[in-house]
């Protein structure tokens, strides 16, 4: 047990925390890429905080010890244990300790520091005590931070559900005489009172449409993973806005709905976790197994189940997979809820580590004068972003390209979008320049043409290439008949499907794998997060096609799919020297 802190806790959270973030990074305590890369995130951060005090965040070891102190006092109410309270784990210390420690700075001269995250995603697999550190959570919200008539409110997709939550905390204020004296605490069938200031702590159902109304400090969304809509998570995400230290906390296990709102926040938070997005607001960790790892080997359930040994016991694991071993019906529910695997997802394409380090931002349109030029595009019409890329070998023998995104303005104003909680932040982009808007909800494709022709107009343009798509047939048309040869147009229309694409797909995939030496882009985080949107679906005839990972998803490939266009007659004359990649490189494809 470490040794009292500074603050007068029992034990030094704030340390703790840090030193559960080392151990994981350095590799002495086993966990998965998402864990590891939520650690790195807080080290990065506290080494940024204290190199540059005008960031607008600190963190502040007192909150992060107070809450865990406070909850290590709470009593257990459900289970055999050894001691009579809570005792937290590193993992668990981990998040709370970075979820309340971290702060935003002051710059009013008041003392008032709310917390940094508002946002909180965890998955983790069943067992995981999930739940009951969210049921203390909802107790110190209600009663330590000061907030003047707290909501405190747990949704789930039933009723019996939310009580997975509520009852654990009914249950330990009925157990603490002193905590109910402290802070004048009632409790009730399905509500907890505060009488010191006037708050509560209720639970509601799924039926978002029945929920306006509420002013949350603390919105819970227990086990995201089964709401069949995004109705209650739309209402509580919109419904804080009056308060000045918010907090939406969701807890859930893998699914199987590749389609539905959970999955969308945990496809955010790794691109938060993998540093295609920045969202200083949002928290968020997963834990489960890494792709490739045995389900079957003990040594890595530990990644899915960081209290394995406390909850759930080794023993019960053995079980589970010994059943899962005799059944395939079992098999399916071992993997999902006791290793926390999605089935149904598919794995990215690109590796975007590879990608990342391959992107420069000084890569300027001035470097395409002079080199042969393609052009590829993917037009949308309706509530779609378009791209088009301009792509060249340059004299060492690398693909360069640069893309341009246009996006509808009426698309900003649609409820997601507006309240910032879209599946990407395409109001930043547009005000860093890395989204252009066409007015309406239409995309302009007059403006398209335009720049298409700019480029053909100052550079040495060999082939444009569009998607299939009504519009783009027109444009092709009118750029033949006014710029092109008849011997040999300048524009062809791309059918998408495996056969056309597989040469491109996998010229572009082996030269994000090969690194900087094969491959040069302008590190636009549009791009960055098209290319992390990308999965490959792979045939018995070796052939690929790059697309996203649900037909419903909102998250877009446009300028990906403009990319493999522009490749597709590149790879047909080579990197410059009359070769692909493909034909000299030793990178695997596979």
């Amino acid at each position: 047990m470490a040794a009292e802190s500074a603050d007068g806790f029992n034990r030094d959270y704030a340390a703790l925390a840090e030193g559960y973030a080392r151990d994981v990074v350095d590799g002495a305590i086993v966990a998965c890429k998402w864990v590891r890369l939520a650690c790195q995130r807080h080290l990065d951060d506290l080494a940024r905080a204290s190199a540059d005090p005008d960031w607008g965040y600190h963190f502040d070891s007192w909150h992060a010890g107070d809450v865990c102190d406070f909850i290590e006092k709470l009593p257990h109410v459900e289970g055999s244990w050894k001691t009579s309270t809570i005792t937290l784990e590193l993992a668990q210390i981990f998040i709370l300790a970075v979820v309340f420690g971290w702060r935003k700075t002051p710059t009013d001269g008041s003392n008032f520091a709310p917390r940094r995250f508002n946002k909180v995603y965890i998955e983790m697999a069943r067992k995981g005590a999930k739940s009951t550190l969210t049921s203390g959570v909802c107790l110190y919200c209600l009663t330590c931070e000061g907030e003047v008539g707290p909501q405190v409110i747990i949704g789930a997709s039933t009723g019996e559900q939310a009580g997975k939550v509520f009852k654990p905390a009914k249950g330990m204020v009925d157990k603490s005489p002193d905590l109910r004296e402290a802070f004048g605490l009632q409790t009730f069938v399905r509500s907890i009172i505060c009488a010191d200031n006037n708050g509560f702590i209720q639970t509601i159902n799924a039926k978002g449409s029945t929920q306006d109304g509420w002013n949350p400090h603390v919105s819970v969304l227990d086990e995201l993973h089964a709401h069949k809509t995004r109705a209650l998570f739309d209402v509580m995400t919109s419904g804080d806005g009056a308060r000045e230290n918010p907090l939406l906390w969701i807890i859930t296990t893998a699914g199987y709905n590749t389609a539905g709102v959970c999955y969308e926040q945990r496809s955010y938070v790794t691109k938060v976790l993998g540093g295609t997005f920045e969202a200083d607001h949002y928290f968020g960790v997963i834990f489960t197994i890494d792709e490739g790892d045995d389900p079957y080997d003990p040594t890595v359930w530990i990644k899915a189940n960081p209290m394995l040994g406390v909850t759930p016991k080794l023993d019960s694991m053995v079980r589970y997979a010994k059943d899962a071993k005799a059944s395939p019906a079992s098999e399916g529910e071992f993997k999902t809820k006791r290793l926390n695997v999605w089935l149904n997802a598919a794995s990215a394409w690109l590796n975007m580590e590879s990608w990342k380090v391959c992107g420069d931002p000084k890569l300027d349109w001035d470097e395409f004068d002079g080199l042969d030029c393609w052009i590829g595009g993917d037009l949308a019409d309706k509530d779609d972003i378009t791209a088009l890329v301009l792509a060249a070998w340059d004299a060492d023998g690398r693909l360069i390209f640069k893309p341009v995104f246009w996006l509808p303005e009426a698309v900003l104003l649609q409820p997601d979008h507006a309240q910032g909680s879209g599946p990407a932040p395409y109001r930043l982009w547009h005000d860093q320049g890395h989204l252009r808007l066409t007015p309406g909800d239409w995309v302009d494709h007059n403006e398209i043409e335009r720049q298409v022709r700019e480029w053909i107009e100052r550079y040495r343009v060999r082939r444009v290439t569009f998607d299939q798509f009504a519009a783009a047939q027109g444009l092709a048309t009118r750029l033949n008949e006014d710029l092109g040869d008849p011997d040999d147009p300048l524009a062809q229309i791309l059918a998408k499907n495996s056969k056309s694409v597989t040469i491109p797909a996998k010229e572009l995939e082996a030269r994000v794998k090969a690194g900087p030496a094969r491959l040069r882009h302008d590190a636009n985080p549009v791009m960055d997060w098209m290319a992390s949107n990308c999965v490959v679906a792979r045939r018995r005839d070796e052939t690929i096609l790059p697309i996203k990972e649900s037909p419903m998803s909102a998250n877009k490939i446009d300028g990906i799919d403009g990319l493999v266009n522009a490749l597709e007659p590149m790879t047909k004359v080579g990197d410059g020297e009359g070769r692909s990649y493909l034909e000299t490189s030793d990178v695997l494809i596979l």
